[in-house]
């Protein structure tokens, strides 16, 4: 069979390159609408090591990653698969920002410029390397009866069939199936050089020819109707004619009807059945006996006109539609629901590993179908979580990430595999990108910036309220002590991760002692290599929360009073709109009793397009009177999140 070839595809020996797989554990960062009974029954399955019960996954981490650490749990058990991978362009990353009825656009973070950097960097040589390492992981995860569905710029479509000939084989080719998009207004500029882009391309493989197909319906049109039941009965029932002829022949079919010879192969049904359709009123008899009785066909008893590959009668998702949640690249309800129902039945399980604004998981859900979504976006996924909580009667789902894991694994690849020389190397090179010098002789404290100390936290733990302890005890020793001494009380702490009551409990700690902690996350584009050597590497102070806790036996009420971001991303004449720092807030949430594990979701407020106010008041009656652990999640309108962690006690 014919087979398209890109560079590396084959090595030196001509053998086929397999596609790089890591396999990393996943982190449930939170868990969204689960109830306590439903927490305590899923921290019970666990004590006893039995299997938990299912939870709906949304996953934000790299493709690369996500799809081998879900093959050792889900090889061979997916369903359906829908995707829509990133086309040839910029803005796959990018989303709009509405802040007091102005608008502006969000940059795609470096992590996710890489992403579309490298899907792209040698042009459609690498999208297909790309793609194709992605499909090889796709059909595994498939199920011998499964399906997939790849949605396409017609640009590429035709090089994305034949990598899926080669991967699912020919013969599992069921459709080009044509989405018409939008109407054709053709290319408006005088220099046009082509016909006017309205389609894409939806790409449907099937595992096996066993895999099922529910033969889809839609609305007849007009047209249609006008031209095919011109018939109408003395009650309004329009109808069409249809012959009732066997198509082979069948002796015990050959009879007379009411005087109406039969036709020469017989008739269609049995002289019992058509007693019954004759009492029924289905049968028409022509006026002349020479000519054939003939079948009823009610305009309201047929499903519609068949669904075949041309699908020009679901619009695009248009900046007025009720469902539109503000991405760029959001794919209509209609058309999820539609291959969800053609190619799974309630209950089945369905992936899209390139989620977007979440549509695939959205239908899936009000389908009854499972599903797991995953993305490389922030964005997206926090998009996705708002539009999974608009659902009625949403089922529990976990948000998940690789973490740590993935940090170490690109610390070894990049720094080595001793110990003592990674850790120092990894330091130098986190100093280096955030314009500090290294300094020697303290454990605590690794460099030196305008006169304020650095810390560097590790890649796989998160900062600690002991760790500024130790920061802070280690400052105090180091002041005037040589040349490398700071020069102001002022300790830069850079880290992947912060405890949750780290960004308030410190600094009040540190500020008791005179020292003013700047707390500076590291950021995820540091695993890129060439964001590096461009220089696209900044980093940015976490956002403060203050929350205000009372309570009257025990209810505990929550206020948020203030919340500062940082503006380094937001356009000059945004900040100027901005009026009250609440506007800074897009979504807010609450675990009422967090028992130091996964953000448990108990309770959430958050803006859309519908309703841009956004409580900033929150209330709990709890059961039994107590100590509890609350935790306070914020996203700001960028979908960056800061948590904050209080300690209540609930009286009688």
């Amino acid at each position: 069979m014919p087979e398209l070839i890109w560079d590396s595809k084959y090595d030196d020996a001509d053998r086929k390159v397999a596609p790089p797989r890591i396999v990393l554990p996943f982190q449930s960062v939170e868990t969204v609408n689960e109830s306590a009974q439903e927490r305590q029954r899923t921290l019970d399955f666990f004590a006893s090591e039995r299997p938990a019960e299912w939870r709906n996954r949304l996953i934000w981490g790299d493709k690369k990653y996500v799809l081998p650490s879900l093959l050792g749990e889900f090889a061979g058990e997916v369903d359906l698969i829908y995707i829509d991978p990133p086309f040839a362009t910029g803005q796959d990353f990018s989303f709009p920002v509405q802040v007091e009825g102005m608008e502006f656009e969000k940059e795609p973070s470096m992590l996710e410029v890489k992403a579309y950097r490298d899907t792209w960097s040698s042009g459609l040589n690498s999208y297909l390397e790309w793609f194709y390492s992605m499909t090889i992981d796709l059909h595994q995860l498939l199920k011998p009866t499964g399906a997939i569905y790849v949605h396409l710029d017609q640009g590429v479509a035709h090089y994305i069939k034949l990598i899926l000939d080669e991967v699912f084989g020919i013969a599992q080719f069921r459709n080009d199936i044509t989405w018409k998009r939008k109407a054709g207004r053709g290319e408006t500029n005088s220099a046009a050089i082509r016909f006017g882009v309205t389609a894409d391309s939806i790409l449907f493989y099937a595992c096996t020819q066993a895999t099922p197909f529910r033969r889809q319906y839609r609305p007849s049109n007009e047209a249609y109707i006008e031209s095919k039941f011109t018939h109408v009965e003395a009650d309004g029932r329009r109808y069409r004619l249809d012959n009732i002829t066997s198509p082979s022949y069948r002796p015990n079919l050959v009879y007379e009807y009411k005087g109406y010879s039969p036709p020469a192969k017989g008739w269609a049904v049995s002289i019992e059945r058509m007693k019954e359709m004759d009492a029924e009123g289905r049968l028409y008899f022509p006026a002349n006996k020479s000519q054939r009785i003939q079948r009823k066909r009610y305009l309201d008893e047929l499903e519609g006109e068949t669904v075949d590959s041309l699908w020009d009668d679901i619009p695009p998702a248009n900046s007025q539609a009720k469902e539109r949640v503000g991405y760029p690249t959001q794919k209509p309800e209609a058309l999820l629901r539609r291959i969800i129902e053609t190619s799974t039945r309630e209950g089945d399980l369905v992936l899209d590993c390139v989620c977007g604004s979440g549509t695939t998981a959205a239908v899936a859900e009000k389908l009854g179908r499972r599903w797991i979504a995953s993305d490389f976006g922030r964005f997206a996924i926090h998009t996705t979580r708002k539009r999974l909580l608009a659902v009625e009667g949403v089922q529990p789902f976990v948000v998940q990430n690789l973490g740590k894991y993935e940090r170490q694994v690109w610390q070894t690849a990049e720094f080595g595999e001793s110990a003592a020389a990674r850790t120092a190397k990894y330091r130098n090179f986190i100093l280096d990108l955030y314009h500090a010098v290294p300094v020697a002789g303290y454990v605590w404290l690794h460099g030196l910036k305008q006169g304020r100390m650095v810390h560097v936290g590790t890649v796989d733990a998160p900062v600690t309220v002991g760790d500024i302890k130790q920061i802070v005890a280690e400052f105090r020793k180091a002041v005037g002590t040589g040349e490398e001494a700071p020069k102001e009380q002022s300790v830069d702490i850079l880290g992947w991760d912060f405890a949750f009551e780290l960004n308030e409990v410190a600094r009040q700690d540190a500020e008791r002692a005179g020292i003013k902690l700047r707390l500076v996350r590291i950021p995820r584009e540091v695993l890129d290599k060439r964001a590096v050597e461009q220089g696209d590497v900044r980093f940015f102070e976490l956002a403060a929360l203050d929350v205000k806790v009372s309570q009257e036996g025990r209810t505990v009420k929550l206020a948020i009073e203030d919340f500062v971001i940082p503006l380094d991303d937001v356009p000059a004449d945004i900040q100027k709109a901005v009026t009250h720092w609440s506007q800074w807030i897009d979504y807010w949430a609450v675990d009422w009793d967090n028992k130091d594990d996964t953000f448990h979701n108990e309770w959430q407020t958050y803006r859309t397009r519908e309703s841009k106010d956004l409580a900033l008041k929150a209330a709990h009656e709890y059961e039994t009177s107590g100590d509890y652990r609350v935790v306070v999640k914020v996203i700001d309108i960028l979908g960056n999140d800061t948590t904050k962690t209080l300690q209540v006690k609930a009286g009688k």
